[in-house]
């Protein structure tokens, strides 16, 4: 089994998988992750660097910030039928050792805003989008080649890309290189959409312009260093030819685009050394179940975490919410849990309340009786995703003092303490059910991450919750 492309960017550039105020299609890279077992989950973060095709436009980051690099977080998952890999996801249609088709939405890190430089006012801006296709690789014992074609879905562009690569993988030691070679085609919505001047937008400086559709080689060299079991740190290094429908644009003043992204993705769960595994605890396929409910905190995260739960000065809201958990490994010291949570957003009349959607692994230590070993609490921290169907009011409020951007998608961190009921009641019924406080925050890593919008801020929830484990 192979976790395989991870999207148009040195990934997201990737880990494995970024975009920036402008960026020409970014080369497919792999993933360092290969030959997983089934419910593998990783975490990984990557910084990308690039030039961009765009007249005078040299900082691939967004222009919020000043950043010469563009920071991506990692979410990686390899399932029997899903998988997430990082800026994509989608399920396996077919999986064989020498073929898989997969279905699949990736991210495209496409984007130009019109105060990139001077040269761009009056320019609309050209947003970036997600693409959703079909994709397919033969694996033989001379490389791989894949092919895929994706279709916006989002209507920025209503185009369409075909990607053709072979790479071939050299394996030595904790060293895994693979050189690859893409020609891509790309269709003249798609071209017209990020390249193109439309009439509203012709000056005598910048003409008029309707490119066609577009096709180029890029070509490049993926490597990845397995440090540990469960560490793996990975470059991806490429360059691309710049199509003449594109390069006569007047928007466009680079021929040649190059890309260059280092990362690291960890693994749970011994993923690659099965020599690595503790003896059957019996705990496997352990989950549980969690109901919290709470308000808007104040925060920040790490003071929220330190037991300042002072609520908000800025909204007062609320929210509930249910928490499922499948235990990934269990450690001496440390377990780790993959959890999914859906939570309803109370805006207490600020605006409508909505759905949030979490997905994070949680590590979590135990505190035991140096007398009997009997446990006496668990605490716990989680790292992953959150998308909220509307950006929470707090956010909005929040980001106009700064006057920052928002987004629905941000980084997601949680703080969990609590202690089992069966310390207070022996009903049997409660053994192996807890109740304690959880810390919930949505994070956009100080603005610097062009996939969650440049956000400089987030927003805190302290809940109360009960959870029981089955």
């Amino acid at each position: 089994m192979r976790i395989g492309l991870i999207g148009q960017g040195a990934l997201l550039g990737l880990c494995c998988l970024a975009a920036s105020n402008s960026y020409a299609s970014l080369p497919d890279t792999r993933t360092p992750i290969n030959d997983v077992p089934e419910g593998t989950v990783g975490l990984g973060a990557a910084l990308r660097r690039g030039t961009s095709p765009y007249v005078g436009v040299d900082n691939i980051s967004g222009l919020l910030n000043d950043n010469k690099t563009d920071l991506i977080p990692l979410y990686l998952y390899e399932g029997k039928w899903l998988f997430a890999h990082g800026t994509s996801a989608g399920a396996h249609l077919l999986k064989q050792e020498w073929l898989s088709v997969d279905l699949l939405a990736k991210y495209r890190f496409n984007r130009l805003e019109s105060d990139a430089a001077p040269y761009f006012n009056g320019v609309r801006d050209r947003d970036q989008t997600v693409d959703v296709g079909l994709s397919a690789t033969v694996f033989t014992d001379w490389g791989s080649l894949s092919t895929t074609w994706v279709n916006d879905v989002l209507g920025a562009h209503n185009g369409h890309e075909w990607d053709f690569t072979y790479s071939y993988d050299w394996t030595p030691g904790r060293w895994s290189v693979s050189p690859f070679i893409s020609y891509v085609y790309q269709h003249s919505d798609l071209t017209d959409y990020y390249y193109g001047v439309d009439a509203s937008e012709a000056l005598p400086e910048r003409p008029f312009y309707q490119p066609d559709s577009a096709v180029f080689w890029r070509a490049g060299i993926n490597t990845s260093y397995r440090a540990t079991p469960h560490l793996l740190l990975f470059s991806n290094i490429a360059s691309q030819h710049v199509d003449s429908e594109i390069f006569n644009s007047p928007l466009v003043d680079e021929s040649q685009l190059t890309s260059a992204t280092f990362g690291f993705a960890y693994l749970f769960g011994n993923a690659l050394d099965d020599s690595t595994k503790r003896p059957d605890s019996g705990r496997f396929g352990e989950w549980s179940w969690r109901l919290n409910a709470g308000y808007q905190a104040e925060g920040p995260f790490t003071r929220t975490l330190t037991g300042t739960l002072k609520r908000s000065e800025d909204v007062h809201a609320y929210m509930t919410g249910l928490t499922l958990g499948k235990l990934i490994s269990d450690g001496e010291y440390i377990d780790y849990w993959g959890r999914v949570s859906l939570n309803r957003r109370l805006e207490n009349g600020n605006q409508s309340d909505f759905g949030e959607y979490n997905a994070y692994v949680m590590a979590m230590t135990t505190g035991r009786s140096p007398w009997t070993s009997e446990e006496w609490l668990r605490f716990g921290i989680g790292f992953g995703f959150s998308y909220a169907s509307e950006v929470p009011y707090v956010e909005q409020v929040k980001q106009a003092k700064r006057e920052q951007n928002t987004s629905h998608f941000l980084n997601y961190l949680e703080g969990q303490f609590d202690v089992p009921l069966r310390l207070m009641f022996e009903n049997k019924a409660v053994r192996n059910c807890y109740v304690g406080i959880s810390l919930l925050h949505r994070s956009g890593i100080f603005a610097k991450s062009d996939i969650l919008s440049n956000v400089s801020g987030g927003s805190d929830m302290v809940s109360g919750h009960i959870e029981c484990k089955r």
